[in-house]
């Protein structure tokens, strides 16, 4: 009876054993499992200020250029704070109906920092070009990534993309972008074939002088659309062209002109410079190619619904189906 009952406990013993064993190991590979999948939540995000280390896919961003406010909202996510914008305050009205609800942290060139914090986001979206010197107390509120600029719209795509861990819907807007840039470029071609491509200026009326935009939000679009520079560039190193006399009108020349006037006080300068005699001389005046445009959509928006716009602007001016 004894020999019985010692066999029993010891298989009883090492049935036991073997439970534990295998626990331990369903353990292991469940601890190995979780930690595969928290590295793979853990990105190394590159931009204009470095490096940041982001966990997780965020959700309470705040945006601190108008460019970024624009993008994010193609990636289907509201951002909790963003700054001002520059005109029909606090927020462009194309965009007034995709943010309610969001807090406004102050504007682009001086954002509050207090409110900011107050919002406790898990990432922040600003430019170098704007808040270079307040990095470091940005990124002790919370990782932050900076876009070198506040007008490359595909740049800003690719930056939230990467630092919100929705590369894929980066590339979607991007693709849908590029078909649209290729439509429009076929259709140029086919319809101006003999003209095709057109050069253009984008002009800027202001109080006291004019501005020829070679580069900058406009610029770059219409450039990767194919239009060419004004006719008489003759250094195309610069980002603008500032003309402070009407002796300088023939710079803008050019066979089409999208402009926009500052505010009120450009007006007289805008009425005063198309009355010239040498306005009257230009390509896109003598074949009725000149076009206001809205400077919200062309120069301040910043964002992929801004080019959206203004490109859809731009079919509608040339009589192009979109």
């Amino acid at each position: 009876m004894q020999t019985r009952r010692k066999t029993w406990i010891l298989g009883g013993l090492l049935a036991l054993l073997l439970i534990l064993v295998a626990c331990s190991q369903e353990t292991d590979s469940m601890d190995s499992s979780d930690r595969e999948e928290n590295a793979e939540d853990v990105r190394e995000v590159t931009h204009a200020m470095g490096t940041t280390t982001i966990e997780g896919n965020p959700k309470k961003i705040v945006t601190l250029y108008q460019g970024a406010t624009d993008s994010i909202i193609s990636f289907g996510i509201t951002p909790v704070g963003a700054v001002e914008s520059w005109q029909q305050q606090p927020m462009y009205d194309y965009l007034k109906d995709d943010l309610e609800g969001v807090t406004y942290v102050g504007q682009e060139t001086q954002p509050n920092l207090e409110e900011i914090n107050k919002l406790e986001p898990d990432l922040i979206v600003a430019s170098k070009v704007r808040h270079e010197e307040i990095y470091d107390q940005l990124s002790a509120i919370a990782p932050t990534v900076m876009e070198e600029t506040v007008f490359a719209f595909k740049d800003t795509i690719h930056l939230i993309g990467e630092a919100t861990g929705e590369q894929n819907k980066a590339e979607e807007i991007l693709t849908e972008w590029n078909d649209r840039v290729t439509d429009f470029q076929n259709k140029a071609e086919t319809e101006f074939a003999d003209t095709w491509p057109y050069h253009v200026s984008v002009l800027n009326f202001r109080a006291d002088h004019a501005r020829i935009y070679l580069t900058g939000f406009a610029g770059s679009i219409l450039q990767e659309l194919g239009f060419q520079p004004p006719k008489q560039l003759s250094d195309d190193t610069q980002d603008i062209i500032q003309l402070t006399d009407k002796e300088s009108i023939p710079e803008m020349n050019a066979d089409v002109f999208y402009y926009f006037i500052q505010d009120e006080a450009a007006e007289t300068t805008y009425d005063e410079w198309t009355e010239h005699p040498l306005w009257q001389e230009l390509d896109a005046v003598q074949s009725d190619q000149v076009y206001q445009v809205d400077e919200i959509t062309w120069n301040l928006g910043g964002g992929i619904h801004a080019a959206n716009l203004m490109l859809d602007d731009i079919y509608d001016r040339l009589d192009l189906e979109k």
